[in-house]
């Protein structure tokens, strides 16, 4: 088909969509809609990150944001000409609503418009002050008592949370508070960062030594700062930590360290919080109008209580406690565990010379890291995808633009693409003992993190360990411990020095229930997941990750974190929705999530 009767039929269809939003006609612009059909919007009309489906969920989104937010000028990006493939015309576009300015990815199908990401990147009269609108940095011209930069910045210091109040408060600094700071500081919201460690990025150098990064760099960017082209593919721990501390400094975060929430309360009178902080030994009272909890999706640890635990001589840790492998060579190690965590640790403490043992408890998904990267990543977060002109800003939207619902749907192949390509591998697992799964319906390893955020392992070697017996395995669940190590449910005893529990992390909403209450954690109920009635992911249907970014049903409480992809990507929609507030515009929420599970 030729590009230009492509851009015409797109036009064609952008031109149908606006005359029906100009003329406040929601059926209309419903009916340009395919049945089977997906509206993703980010904040721009919605005030929320909601996905509607079909004509029907078209139609009533519209129905009540129209007169709201008011979206027009849909209109093709500059610079892109729309592209067929396969019957599906798929477009780059731009559009206004009366708040602010977006763009988007559409996909027509069949003359109908199949899925439509619309999403919101500046406020109008509040853009950042970049590119054109960049400040000057210098004054020029002489002036008595000038205060200088260093000055300006030691002044603000002195006075954010003390004599004056921060409008928002992060709870966490690592890479989702540090990112969500960053946007928030473009756009003139002042705000505090509170976290208990010694210095940013500890959050990283504090983990077992052999951790890094599995995601590859072109996937793992901090807004506004690129890492540099000679970065390593896979970041080890403390080069993240580094990165971390000067991207805090240079961005000109306000983060406090060895700063540690005591409690937290909601005024609903004022609309303010409370937020009593332990700051490096004194008391400090912060009354930010926005708590936005960036705690971690790896920040509150499962420790399971098995009978007898009190009678082990050895040491148990929770593998977020767990150093590294130096002070074990020679004993013996049980992992209890079989995803990330557990397997790193377990390469970690076999290079130790320690004698090593996994307890595997239920199957896990693994696929091979360079397969991975090859396969499910090469297209978007690659060095061959960058130089194809894919930057890291469009491949963010494009992944975004995937609906929920049908995401499994393209992930499936590319699993079965895998699974053929590496079968010696996973015969060999198999073969050793290890029991393997694909998730629920073989979508793999990103399915399962957005809907359960664990199951799963990126080999980097560990596995080629059990394949080879070095790392021995065991299968079965944990009955109790005795004063020398660990029995099964089928009596089979495992002597250990130390016990290692690679046992995950809980939902997020764990740190509402510590910081304010158990009564606010219930009200927003449990975080991450997407309803899809699949393993560890209960329904109903939500259609987007529960209670990131968006929204909950606690009155100026957010949550935010995820990987760095996420931190980065979706830092942008949170901070848009905070400045919108602190700016006293109108920001009707449409669908605000109902609470189906507390935890």
């Amino acid at each position: 088909m030729l590009d230009s009767t492509v851009t015409s039929q797109t036009q064609e269809m952008l031109d149908s969509l606006n005359a029906a939003l100009q003329a406040g006609d929601a059926k209309a612009a419903s009916a340009l809609f395919a049945t089977d059909s997906y509206w993703r919007d980010l904040v721009a009309l919605t005030w929320n990150l909601k996905t509607v489906e079909g004509p029907s969920g078209v139609k009533d989104m519209l129905s009540a944001q129209l007169s709201h937010t008011k979206p027009h000028n849909f209109r093709i990006q500059d610079g892109e000409i729309p592209g067929e493939d396969g019957g599906v015309i798929t477009a780059w576009i731009t559009f206004e609503t009366d708040a602010g300015r977006g763009w988007g990815l559409m996909r027509i199908r069949d003359g109908r418009i199949w899925t439509l990401l619309t999403a919101l990147q500046e406020l109008k009269g509040f853009e950042e002050n970049r590119g054109t609108r960049r400040p000057m940095g210098a004054e020029h011209g002489a002036k008595k008592n000038r205060t200088t930069w260093q000055e300006s910045r030691e002044a603000e210091a002195a006075i954010l949370g003390y004599t004056e109040q921060p409008y928002t408060v992060i709870v966490g600094g690592g890479q989702g508070g540090i990112a969500l700071g960053a946007r928030l500081r473009q756009l003139g919201v002042p705000t505090i960062i509170l976290d208990k460690h010694d210095r940013p990025g500890d959050q990283w150098r504090s983990r077992y030594k052999s951790l890094c990064l599995h995601d590859p760099i072109w996937y793992d960017h901090l807004p506004y700062i690129k890492f540099p082209d000679n970065w390593p593919v896979f970041t080890p721990k403390d080069k993240v930590g580094d990165w971390l501390e000067m991207y805090t400094k240079v961005m000109e975060l306000n983060y406090w360290t060895r700063s540690e929430v005591q409690s937290a309360q909601y005024d609903e009178a004022s609309g303010t919080w409370t937020v009593t902080v332990n700051r490096d030994g004194e008391e400090v009272t912060l009354k930010p109008t926005q708590l936005v909890l960036a705690t971690g999706m790896s920040g509150k640890p499962n420790m399971p209580d098995f009978p007898g635990m009190e009678r082990f001589k050895g040491e148990i840790q929770h593998s977020s406690q767990h150093k590294g492998p130096d002070d074990w060579t020679g004993k013996k190690v049980v992992v209890v565990g079989s995803n990330n965590s557990a397997h790193d640790i377990c390469a970690a403490l076999w290079e130790a010379d320690a004698d090593v043992t996994m307890i595997q408890r239920s199957s896990t998904h693994i696929v091979r890291s360079d397969t991975l990267m090859d396969i499910g990543l090469g297209a978007l977060y690659s060095e061959e995808a960058v130089a194809s002109g894919m930057t890291t800003e469009k491949a963010d939207m494009v992944f975004a633009s995937l609906p929920y619902k049908i995401m499994h749907e393209f992930q499936i192949p590319l699993y079965d693409q895998m699974r053929e390509r590496d079968a010696e591998f996973y015969a060999g697992l198999e073969k050793a003992g290890f029991e393997l799964d694909w998730g629920d319906d073989g979508s793999g390893l990103f399915m399962k993190y957005l809907r359960r955020g664990s199951g799963y392992y990126i080999d980097v070697g560990a596995s080629q360990l059990i394949i080879d017996g070095e790392v021995k395995l065991v299968k079965g669940q944990v009955d109790h411990f005795d004063e020398t190590g660990v029995v099964l449910s089928d009596g089979t005893h495992l002597d250990a020095d130390l016990v290692v529990m690679a046992t995950g992390y809980g939902s997020m909403n764990g740190w509402a229930a510590d910081l304010i209450s158990q009564d606010v954690a219930d009200k927003v109920g449990k975080v991450w997941g997407l309803g899809s009635d699949t393993t560890k992911d209960p329904g109903p249907w939500e259609g987007e990750q529960r209670n990131m970014w968006k929204p909950t049903q606690q009155d100026h409480l957010w949550f935010h974190g995820g990987n760095l992809h996420q931190s980065r990507h979706y830092s942008l929609y949170l901070a848009l929705q905070l400045k919108a507030r602190m700016e006293g515009m109108d920001t009707p929420v449409y669908g605000l999530q109902a609470v189906h599970h507390t935890a």
